[in-house]
């Protein structure tokens, strides 16, 4: 008992050492061939004073002259810069991107924040305030914008309330109507754990009534047992993820990109200060084909095959309906709700000849 509590307490020590190590908190740099800072490159964390709130970033880039890319993450307000950083899908070689922490959340997370602040008007009045800064900073008349998942619930308000900041906006994994998208994945779980015959995992999933009322939808998707499940059957974060402690939890702790107190403030944001706020009920109450049914930029909806996190039928019966100058929806066929990093070679050339180019032509054929 003592040899293997020794044993114990030197692999801990041994993960504490190796995340500390990790934790320096330092930006990679983008080099040349003799591994010199690479000409008109930047590699920066930048604080910037945004609705009254500091707000974190990190903002990249191979070629300044490049257009900007104000890239928001889901959760929301729970970043995935450590995935950007773990994958690097090459948004660099498109963009100057600037990664942006929502308030709340990570570089952005604050105690004296008023938790009143964190809900979707003032999200996107300050996505529209940093897309005004990028511009102004870089020189650029207009810049682009992506959101993921939840930050879609906000990115698209704001690229509403003000076209003229954006040339094109990128949805990948668009929320429409969250209490029909988690409906049908509670459906998909139950259906499959029960053909399998996995008697403990449906008595656990008959525990959320899920498809009688509005506020048991509310509770599964508040609830460890919904992403446990979605990464065991693929249809999560990514398709090769089915765990969330070695594919989420540990690359937060190992991303350099962070200091320890950082770290620390990603998960007490997640699992403390955004789930005190109304935001996610307001995600799951508000149905955004209906709020929002005209777009007046070009729109690019980017939808993973397998994935149930944001219902891909759903979001493409919103693409069908949604007015706007110009409209593509692509499906990745190996992807479930991340295709920037399951197929990021096909999304850069999505971008490069369709998005920048404000045509559709590699869109799904209707």
């Amino acid at each position: 008992m003592i040899y293997l509590m020794s044993v114990l307490f030197i692999l801990l020590l041994s993960l504490f050492v190796y995340i500390l190590i990790n934790s320096q908190g330092s930006i990679e740099q983008f080099t040349d061939q003799n591994s010199k800072p690479l000409v008109n490159s930047l590699s920066e964390k930048i604080f910037v004073d945004i609705g009254g709130v500091n707000q974190g970033m990190i903002i990249r880039s191979k070629n300044l002259d490049n257009p900007i890319l104000l890239y928001i993450h889901g959760g929301p307000c729970f970043p995935n810069y450590f995935l950007i950083d773990k994958y690097k899908p090459g948004l660099e070689d498109i963009f100057t991107v600037c990664y942006w922490e929502q308030r709340g959340g990570g570089l952005s997370y604050n105690s004296e924040i008023p938790i009143s602040s964190l809900n979707l008007e003032q999200l996107a009045s300050d996505a529209n305030e940093l897309a005004k800064y990028l511009a102004k900073r870089f020189g650029k008349q207009k810049i682009y914008i992506m959101a993921h998942s939840g930050g879609t619930s906000f990115a698209i308000q704001a690229v509403q309330k003000a076209p003229e900041l954006y040339y094109a906006y990128i949805a990948m994994a668009q929320i429409t109507n969250q209490i029909e998208s988690e409906r049908i994945a509670y459906k998909f779980m139950l259906d499959t754990y029960s053909n399998q015959g996995s008697r403990d995992v449906v008595d656990k999933l008959k525990k959320y009534d899920v498809l009688e009322t509005d506020s048991a939808v509310y509770d599964f998707f508040q609830s460890s047992l919904r992403d446990q499940l979605m990464h065991e059957l693929h249809i999560g974060t990514m398709r090769n993820m089915n765990s969330i402690f070695r594919d989420v939890f540990l690359p937060v702790w190992t991303c350099k990109a962070y200091t320890i107190k950082e770290k620390m403030n990603i998960w007490i944001s997640k699992f403390s200060f955004v789930r005190k706020s109304g935001l996610n009920k307001e995600i799951i109450n508000t149905n955004f084909s209906k709020k929002y049914p005209e777009i007046k930029v070009p729109i690019y909806f980017i939808s993973g095959k397998y994935d149930y996190t944001v219902n891909i039928d759903l979001s493409r019966n919103y693409y069908q309906s949604i007015q706007a100058p110009i409209k593509g929806f692509y499906t990745f066929q190996k992807s479930a709700h991340s295709p920037l990093y399951e197929e990021s070679e096909k999304l850069k050339h999505i971008i490069i000849n369709d998005v920048l180019k404000l045509k559709n032509d590699l869109a799904d054929k209707q």
